[in-house]
């Protein structure tokens, strides 16, 4: 209820009215507003020109890596290409070499195109350039280690031809020394041959014979006497005596005689125990012998004995005896026990 006279808002006259508080307010808050989507604009302006220079710089920076790793590329292939040669070996390992260079160049190329991998195109462009160093590494030394082969097979190759150069000479040589020793051989049998032919026959010249060959059986008693027997049962001994001729060609000084005696089977009689053996004879046989006979030749006659028991009973019968001297025969004679 309202009280005359008194007013909350007294009505004034002849003055202008003073604005409302609120459309203050709000004015203010209108210019708050605009200010904030003012800062909010260059903000974003700011960023995306940030954002329009990183992408500038990352563009650049793929590109520029871009173009290093296809340098490096181009280059490595251009200088393995130089490398190449005649050899099959080296240039396998080229071939290899640049499939394996072209399969690390299209995995840069793919994380360069991807601008967020650009740190690990330049780990793998660095890898690239550090493996295209060791292949230029291993290809020189393998292109060293060829040349040196080369070098050696040049100096085996001359080695080789000298060599068979020399061989030839050798065997020239060798063919003629061996026609010369083969001549000389031939010459030497020949010398040789008439050397054992006058050999033989100054041999056969200074044989000493032998004549008047007796042989006598002997049969020993108690008292040591030997009295001649003529049946075989009774004799134990073989008495052979002979006389030597006179020849002038025999050197004088010991010799020898082998004397052979043939039992009526024609068996040679042998005791190895008693002295007997094999002789070679002129004809180059061996000639089985009864005993031996040595003596003192001095180019005169003498009359020579020796005596021969067997250690056995003797068959009756036709015997015969030969005496060799210098494996000829010097005589023989026959005998015959009753």
């Amino acid at each position: 209820m309202s009280t005359y006279g008194s007013s909350t808002n007294p009505p004034t006259y002849g003055t202008n009215p003073k604005p409302d508080g609120s459309k203050q307010q709000l004015t203010i808050i209108a210019a708050a507003i605009v200010v904030a989507l003012l800062g909010v604009i260059v903000v974003m302006w700011i960023s995306s020109n940030n954002k329009k220079t990183e992408l500038t710089e990352k563009l650049e920076t793929s590109e520029q890596l871009k173009a290093e790793a296809e340098q490096q590329y181009q280059t490595a292939l251009a200088e393995l290409e130089q490398m190449r040669g005649s050899n099959e070996e080296l240039n396998a390992l080229i071939e290899q070499q640049k499939t394996e260079l072209t399969s690390q160049k299209e995995k840069i190329d793919g994380l360069l195109a991807t601008k967020g991998s650009l740190d690990k195109a330049r780990k793998e462009i660095g890898s690239m350039k550090t493996q295209i160093q060791q292949y230029l590494a291993e290809v020189n030394q393998l292109r060293e280690q060829n040349q040196e082969l080369t070098t050696q097979n040049m100096t085996l190759s001359e080695e080789k031809e000298k060599l068979s150069t020399d061989l030839e000479v050798e065997r020239t040589n060798a063919a003629s020394l061996s026609n010369e020793k083969a001549m000389l051989v031939s010459e030497k049998e020949a010398i040789e041959g008439e050397r054992a032919k006058l050999s033989k026959k100054v041999t056969a010249a200074s044989v000493v014979k032998v004549s008047e060959i007796e042989v006598s059986g002997l049969k020993m008693k108690d008292s040591g006497k030997a009295v001649k027997k003529s049946y075989a049962k009774n004799v134990d001994q073989l008495k052979i005596c002979f006389n030597t001729t006179v020849n002038e060609v025999a050197d004088p000084g010991a010799d020898l005689y082998h004397i052979r005696i043939i039992d009526p089977q024609g068996i040679t009689m042998a005791v190895e125990s008693l002295g007997s053996g094999v002789f070679i004879s002129n004809a180059g046989e061996e000639i089985k012998f009864t005993t031996t006979k040595e003596f003192d030749y001095n180019q005169d006659a003498n009359t020579l004995c020796t005596t021969w028991s067997s250690g056995q009973e003797l068959a009756r019968g036709n015997y015969q005896i030969e005496l060799y001297n210098k494996g000829y025969l010097a005589g023989k004679s026959t005998f015959k026990l009753k």
